[in-house]
């Protein structure tokens, strides 16, 4: 069983050192350790060499924890990373892409079938119109207004985030500004897991943030 058949989206940390409080890897390793099951390198301040440099750190974590093969290391937009990273024989799992990035068939025909692809969408229209057979997971958002999704262009209710679940022919991860008290209604609406940026790289002690995150999750969903 290759990662995309136990890719797990149930507690998703987004990190790049733009929104950290210590080196990302080292905020990889707490999350992981404490039972986050995704991770995806986001960084628009990075150079390309330095965000492979930093998957190559991220990937020996996962695998120094032996979770190699069922926490998916994952890489916002820049599928040129990916590819590069893989060359030099560095475990990256899979490219997550917003609706005006790298369209979903390039990125499956480049990565292969035992990869993975997660798309952005932020509407039912967006979630039901899209090409499912070339993804893994829809990254719904954002829940709240946040600083680290500048662009993000509303907010979703959460009745809005329970119709996007019922109908959505793939898994739903939901984020933007998701704090601990928000994860009974989020899981109260079936969507499959949530995701998180500040809320764990900004936290005073990541470690601990993480582990109250995925408890809680763990309690409602």
């Amino acid at each position: 069983m290759n990662i995309r058949e136990r890719l797990d989206v149930s507690a998703y940390l987004v990190i790049g050192r733009e929104n950290c409080v210590q080196p990302v890897d080292e905020i990889v390793a707490a999350a992981v350790d404490e039972g986050f099951t995704c991770v995806q390198l986001r960084s628009k301040v990075s150079s390309a060499r330095e965000m492979i440099s930093t998957l190559d750190k991220c990937a020996a974590q996962i695998q120094r924890l032996g979770k190699s093969d069922s926490v998916a290391l994952l890489v916002d937009d820049r599928l040129d990373v990916v590819l590069a990273a893989r060359e030099l024989g560095i475990k990256v799992d899979g490219v997550h892409v917003g609706q005006s990035d790298i369209p979903v068939d390039v990125c499956r025909k480049f990565l292969g079938e035992d990869s993975i692809v997660g798309l952005s969408a932020n509407s039912l229209e967006l979630v039901t119109a899209a090409d499912v057979s070339k993804i893994d997971y829809f990254g719904v958002g954002a829940l709240h207004a946040t600083s680290t999704k500048a662009d993000a262009e509303k907010t979703l209710s959460f009745d809005e985030l329970a119709t996007i679940a019922e109908f959505s022919p793939r898994p739903v991860v939901v984020g933007g500004g998701v704090k601990v008290n928000d994860l009974r209604e989020l899981a109260a609406t079936k969507v499959n897991g949530f995701f998180v940026v500040s809320a764990v790289t900004s936290a005073d002690n990541p470690r601990l943030a993480a582990r109250e995150l995925v408890n809680t999750w763990k309690t409602f969903a």
